[in-house]
């Protein structure tokens, strides 16, 4: 093996694992961003993989990676960027261990992020909701797993990850009914579940009579769902749906809009952005902000409270009374 072989392996073994024990989908992830960059740099160099050397790995190619992931593959920015942190937290290592190409290594650490139009986020009204829950078919087993998953996912907006993730044993029943997850930065919550939830799973529960330890949601040989599974059972019930509410056939859903839905559900029942980012599990309570500009009902009740233009400004002063009487005559 050659250099950046070794290199790359420490930094997985050693940095990711060892030292920052990071989780295993950052370790999934990053390994998906080497294995395409070494692919696209094996082509560029024609030499395998095991053969390029970290001088290969040049801020010219990487930056040629980049274009490559959004003009040939069509990745979208976030995803281009979400492959520039992996590459940058890898040479980052490699300035400690490799100082003589410091100079190459800062010229890559120097590529920027690239800025990107942030969207309102979509989610569903209480009707595509309803519509949505209704489309798995009852009377077959994969209709009532499905539908107590995307019940559990609208009702306590778990991340598609957190929910794949869930064992029984995550899930508690009766007083104070709610579900145990392990979110980003392996930060674990609770979150309160609503009767009828806790009753479609407990429903489920009872028919599938698992060992605790046994993942919540599985395939009929008793995998684990993908992720991948999550996103096409609720893509293909959102079809489903669609045909009762046409509305759905307009959007875009995908397990993380269900998330989305949750959060806005929670908004417009009153609740508090500071409780809505706990209840998600998010780290700062910036990035709840994103709900307050995708609810209409909240900027049209600011609307209402604004004084048309034409209101004179300023406070109510009555009248002297003698100037009044003579008003009148």
């Amino acid at each position: 093996m050659n250099g950046l072989a070794p290199l790359l392996q420490a930094f997985f073994t050693e940095r990711l694992i060892t030292q920052r024990r990071v989780s295993p989908h950052t370790v999934a992830a990053y390994r998906d961003t080497f294995r395409l960059l070494l692919g696209f740099a094996a082509e560029r160099t024609r030499r395998p993989p095991s053969r390029l050397d970290l001088a290969d790995i040049d801020a010219t190619l990487i930056a040629a990676f980049l274009d490559h992931l959004e003009q040939d593959r069509h990745n979208s920015v976030r995803t281009r960027n979400a492959r520039l942190v992996a590459v940058h937290s890898m040479f980052r290592f490699a300035a400690l261990r490799e100082p003589a190409h410091a100079a190459q290594i800062q010229r890559v650490l120097a590529i920027p992020q690239k800025r990107f139009d942030r969207a309102i986020v979509t989610f569903l009204n209480r009707d595509e909701i309803e519509a949505l829950l209704n489309a798995p078919d009852q009377s077959t087993w994969i209709g009532r797993r499905d539908r107590a998953l995307l019940a559990l996912t609208v009702q306590t907006g778990l991340r598609v990850s957190e929910l794949t993730g869930l064992c029984c044993a995550d899930v508690i029943l009766g007083r104070g009914a709610h579900v145990n997850c392990t979110g980003k930065g392996r930060k674990q919550r609770s979150t309160p579940l609503t009767a009828p939830t806790a009753t479609l799973l407990r429903v489920w529960l009872t028919e599938q009579h698992p060992p605790a330890d046994t993942p919540l949601f599985t395939t009929r040989h008793g995998a684990r769902l993908s992720i991948d599974a999550v996103e096409r059972l609720v893509d293909r019930h959102v079809t489903t749906a669609a045909t009762r509410c046409p509305s759905l056939a307009s959007k875009r859903v995908t397990p993380h809009v269900l998330r989305h839905t949750c959060a806005m559900e929670l908004l417009a029942a009153g609740v508090d952005t500071s409780v809505i980012a706990l209840w998600l599990g998010h780290e700062h309570v910036q990035t709840t902000q994103i709900y307050l500009h995708a609810d209409m009902a909240i900027k049209e009740r600011a609307l209402n409270r604004i004084a048309p233009l034409d209101t004179p400004i300023g406070r109510y002063q009555p009248s002297d009374a003698l100037l009044a009487f003579l008003d009148n005559l």
